[in-house]
């Protein structure tokens, strides 16, 4: 009866958009091996990461809490996102020690602060829902949040230890997402009739066809420019050469486009429910286990040097049927203990005090 209840507050769009996002994201994933040898995988991996990643972080954003955190925000935080960390990191840290074929001990210590490949995403979300309540304390969180983006790309010392850069980085899409709760926005949206949505929905994708051809036009003169690095948001900008005083100026262009782009992304998305509905709620189990069906393509050998022009379509078909066999009520009954973990035994049975002693109930109150 819970589950009905929790299942009709859903609203599609968000579900719907969740899944588009993360299928995006395989896609990019599996295609990475392609870009350096092929122009039109290059185009197609700008296009994704100009929007999808801040798309997934505002999303986030958008649900989450501003208020000081309570008892239950603080288990999540734990169960949600510490405890997968750990078990991932810790799971990734064995697979390269057998993948190394050799038994060297060191290699069996996992690295925590340093997050293996995908799991950087939990880690900036645990600084962003921590980071959240102080900003929106301030009377401009958003302009605060992009001044401390643009910010962090001047210093080096800002790396990706603890995906610190990335966080710091990607910190406004977090905020804007809170933000368009606050604006009311997808519930102006969602009220809107079907002549009005169709007129938005033609200049979304006139948008987004515009920034297609650009890229496709212009791609090697991107190359060149290292665009790509801009985009990933891990980076000071003086370690892929960009000292200038301005660099900064172009994360400010970038993601002034990616706000845009998150807009026009969700005018796109499905209102209604659609087949792909019920796999949004999935997307958590998609985030941390593609990476173990791509591990393979991508360490092998497989993908490196010219590939034929059929693997690009093919690499994208793949990726769409793994983010929908990963969503699968079986393997979400599989892999739950490690994608959210429970883990009732870490908890007390009985609340404490500020003071840290154990409230008793007293006979009159049994």
């Amino acid at each position: 009866m819970t589950t009905t209840h929790t299942h009709k507050r859903r609203v599609p769009l968000w579900d719907n958009a969740r899944w588009i996002a993360i299928t995006l994201m395989v896609i990019g994933h599996a295609i990475l091996k392609l870009i350096a040898e092929a122009d039109a995988a290059y185009t197609l991996y700008l296009f994704i990461y100009a929007f999808h990643v801040p798309v997934f972080v505002a999303v986030s954003g958008y649900f989450a809490k501003s208020g000081p955190p309570d008892a239950r925000q603080m288990h999540r935080l734990l169960t949600d996102i510490i405890l997968p960390y750990v078990i991932f990191e810790t799971i990734w840290t064995g697979v390269r020690w057998l993948l190394s074929g050799k038994l060297v001990p060191e290699k069996l210590v996992p690295d925590y602060s340093t997050a293996s490949w995908t799991l950087w995403f939990l880690l900036a979300l645990l600084v962003w829902r921590i980071a959240l309540p102080y900003l929106v304390l301030l009377r401009y969180p958003l302009l605060i949040s992009i001044m401390i983006s643009i910010g962090a790309g001047y210093l080096p010392n800002i790396d990706g230890t603890f995906t610190l850069a990335r966080a710091l980085g990607l910190l406004p899409f977090f905020v804007f997402g809170w933000k368009l709760r606050q604006w009311l926005l997808t519930d102006t949206w969602l009220e809107l009739r079907a002549g009005i949505i169709w007129r938005w929905r033609a200049g979304a994708i006139g948008l987004f066809a515009l920034i297609y051809l650009i890229i496709a036009l212009n791609i090697e003169t991107l190359r060149d420019l290292q665009v790509r690095r801009f985009l990933l948001y891990n980076e000071a900008y003086g370690v892929f050469d960009y000292s200038e005083f301005w660099a900064g100026g172009i994360r400010l262009a970038v993601m002034l486009l990616a706000f845009v782009l998150i807009v026009a992304f969700l005018m796109l998305v499905p209102r209604r429910t659609t087949w792909f509905t019920d796999l949004g709620a999935a997307t958590m189990y998609i985030y941390l286990l593609h990476t173990f069906v791509l591990y393979p393509l991508r360490e092998t050998g497989v993908l490196d040097g010219p590939q034929p022009g059929w693997v690009l379509p093919g690499m994208i078909v793949l990726s769409v049927a793994i983010s929908i066999a990963l969503s699968l009520p079986v393997v979400r009954r599989v892999f739950r203990p490690i994608v959210e973990p429970r883990a009732r035994w870490l908890f007390r049975s009985t609340a404490a005090t500020p003071t840290d002693t154990i409230v008793v109930p007293s006979r009159d109150n049994r």
